[in-house]
């Protein structure tokens, strides 16, 4: 059953981040988050989840054809890579020296941009 609130659910991966693959027909590869759907807990990951359109022609394309474009992937299935080390850990979020709430890899300790 599907959790309704009237707030966004906060994610753990954001726009722009590297993340890796952990399950799937595309596991273990990495690739940069271009797009977060919310609504569906959905990341959509460049250059991963390839799935084939069929375009019908139409006024404004005329050309139409098959063209190959990602496809979402669920965030559980997603983490992200630490900057630092270049391996997946998970994400925590603490205050900085400014007293700011910034997210932050929990093998190393690094903040997270």
């Amino acid at each position: 059953m599907e959790r309704k609130s009237n707030s966004q659910q906060k994610l753990h991966i954001r726009r722009g981040d590297t993340v890796k693959v952990l399950a799937g027909d595309d596991k273990n590869k990495t690739g940069k988050v271009l797009e977060i759907l919310t609504e569906k807990n959905r990341a959509i990951v460049e250059g991963i989840n390839i799935v084939t359109k069929h375009q019908k022609p139409s006024a404004g394309k005329p050309e139409g054809g098959i063209k190959k474009v990602e496809a979402g992937v669920h965030v559980s299935n997603l983490m992200v890579v630490d900057p630092a080390s270049g391996k997946a850990t998970r994400v925590g979020r603490k205050l900085n020296d400014k007293g700011k709430l910034q997210r932050f890899a929990k093998k190393t300790g690094e903040f997270i941009k």
